[in-house]
């Protein structure tokens, strides 16, 4: 509980220094392990048994006794060897529930959040799933957390695939009016097949990405279209995923292009840039190969082009210098962390990046298929992220076919979209998954649906109760209090994603507030209990409803009134 914890904590501080003349020790005070041991327990008389010379237990009990608790806790008990177990007391626990609010106050820091980055002519795909939904939670819980969050989607809009595919358009006399984006990908698999088989196509295809660096007219307007058709489909997968990206969140790799040369000439200047066979490299202390040889950062090609290292750094630097940034987070697969450690250190060393200012690589693992391999179709091609969607949403349709007064199309595309988004984000990001659609739209377990239903079905008791208590009054039930007491946390749990950038540690959180409301449903009538008690468990239920809603939402879940 964001109000109790660090008050009682500092109370046991207080107690250790009174009874032993030690000061500032930390108690380490934690959710106790099981019911039976309240709500908090602290090893702390076993720590402190060899510095002060006494039995743990003694220790425990002269801290209990100099322990002032008493207006926020009962008399606090030592278990086994010399835990210190400490329960708060009902009124307490509602104090803390009829507290819950919304977003933080303001803190006057601004992060930048890279993420989602999919490839202009290129369909998303699977693998956009886990950058997008991880992205889009993370921005929601740091902007609630009191960040002001700048969102920015480096679409890959530039580099050598758009001189293979400009190349290959021109060879072949094709209008980029006759493509849609199916027929882009395929260009694109022409031209990659045709570049990696013709040396003379090849060399072409880098000639003309110098050609689209240099702003030469035909090509710009060739590459202007792709772009547009591409954005086009990407906010139609944006729309139907949920997702709040928009145009003007796009920050392209084209948009660093008049950057580039400039990139290259401060780091030159400042002694960083070493030539290698022919390109400007950058060798940093500590970046090695397994046969120690240096691993250099490419900046410019030997061909003349900017390598995508040069966008990274250019980027780098308008987050720090344009957009203010005083933390800078990027949502990329782990395959880039060696790439994105080199990219900090270099631009820290430029002085581009200051000590002060984090930069953060949240990595994270693969989607895999039934078999432990990466998500392929059954003929081993790419699986559209689209593809997906559209049948997560499906498969929630035909669960709900037969509930009668729903507005079916949208319950089943807020239940089944919300399956994939869980089932994503409840796993740890750094953590390869299973995609089972079966598993991910069950009603039971740990899954997207399950936390709905709850939510929807504590929306059924409040519309039926007719009245709505705001103020949680009586928690006599074990039941009320450990439902409370998780509700107590629903804000230190947001603080503490926003810190670890670690958002399953939220689903873990909801999760046991659901199973928690579960547990009340059972020992606890709310409808058919009367007075002060129906009141009180009726706010309960509010609270939790509240608590499920603003959760999924940070999460970026719809929570349906009804399933």
């Amino acid at each position: 509980m964001s109000a109790v914890l660090p008050v009682l904590s500092a109370r046991l501080t207080a107690a250790v220094e009174t009874t032993f003349g030690l000061p500032g020790v930390d108690p380490e005070l934690r959710p106790a392990t099981k019911p039976e041991f309240g709500h908090f327990q602290t090893n702390l008389a076993l720590r402190l048994a060899k510095i002060v010379g006494l039995p743990p237990r003694e220790i425990a009990v002269r801290l209990a006794a100099a322990l002032e608790v008493s207006d926020l806790c009962a008399q606090p008990e030592i278990a086994g060897p010399g835990f210190l177990n400490l329960t708060l007391l009902p009124t307490t626990l509602a104090a803390g529930v009829n507290k819950i609010g919304g977003p933080l106050r303001e803190r006057g820091e601004r992060v930048v959040v890279d993420y989602s980055q999919p490839n202009v002519a290129k369909q998303m795909h699977v693998g956009h799933l886990r950058s997008t939904v991880i992205g889009d939670a993370l921005c929601n819980v740091l902007r609630f957390a009191g960040y002001q969050v700048i969102r920015q989607n480096h679409v890959g809009d530039w580099g050598t695939q758009f001189g293979m595919m400009v190349e290959q358009l021109l060879d072949e006399g094709t209008e980029v009016d006759a493509l849609d984006l199916d027929g882009m990908q395929l260009l694109y698999q022409r031209s990659r097949k045709h570049f990696d088989s013709d040396p003379e196509f090849a060399d072409r295809s880098r000639l003309r990405v110098v050609l689209l660096q240099s702003g030469d007219s035909q090509t710009v307007e060739i590459w202007q279209q792709l772009v547009e058709y591409s954005l086009t489909e990407f906010d139609r997968v944006y729309a139907l995923l949920g997702s709040p990206l928009t145009r003007a969140d796009v920050v392209g790799e084209s948009a660093y292009n008049d950057a580039l040369q400039g990139i290259v000439d401060e780091l030159a200047s400042a002694g960083l840039l070493t030539e290698s066979g022919g390109a400007q490299c950058a060798f940093l202390p500590g970046f090695t190969g397994r046969d120690g040889s240096p691993l250099p950062v490419i900046v410019r090609k030997s061909d003349g082009g900017f390598g995508y290292s040069a966008t990274d750094l250019a980027a780098v630097k308008h987050r720090v210098d344009d957009l203010h940034a005083d933390r800078i987070v990027y949502v990329v697969d782990h395959r880039q962390s060696l790439h994105f450690q080199q990219i900090f250190a270099l631009a820290r060393a430029a002085g581009w990046l200051p000590p002060t200012i984090p930069a953060e690589h949240v990595a994270f693992g693969t989607v895999l298929g039934p078999n432990g391999k990466p998500f392929k179709t059954r003929d081993g091609g790419t699986v559209y992220l689209v593809t997906l969607l559209d049948e997560a949403v499906a498969r929630a349709a035909a669960l709900l076919a037969d509930r009668p007064g729903l507005d079916q199309d949208t319950v089943a595309r807020a239940v089944g979209i919300g399956a994939i988004k869980y089932a994503d984000l409840s796993n740890d990001r750094s953590n390869d998954y299973v995609f089972d659609l079966d598993r991910m739209v069950a009603m039971t377990g740990n899954t997207g649906p399950y936390l709905q239903y709850a939510h929807a079905r504590l929306t059924r008791i409040l519309d039926k109760a007719g009245d709505s208590p705001t103020l949680v009054t009586v928690l006599t039930e074990p039941a009320e209090q450990r439902l409370a007491l998780l509700l107590g946390g629903f804000t230190d749990t947001v603080v503490q994603v926003a810190e670890t950038l670690q958002p399953h540690r939220l689903c873990t959180y909801l999760y046991d507030v659901a199973t928690a409301l579960s547990s009340f449903y059972e020992t606890c009538p709310v409808l058919s209990s009367s007075g002060e008690v129906r009141a009180s468990r009726l706010a309960l239920c509010a609270a939790t409803r509240k608590v499920l809603h603003d959760g999924l939402g940070l999460l970026g879940i719809t929570a349906p009134a009804a399933m």
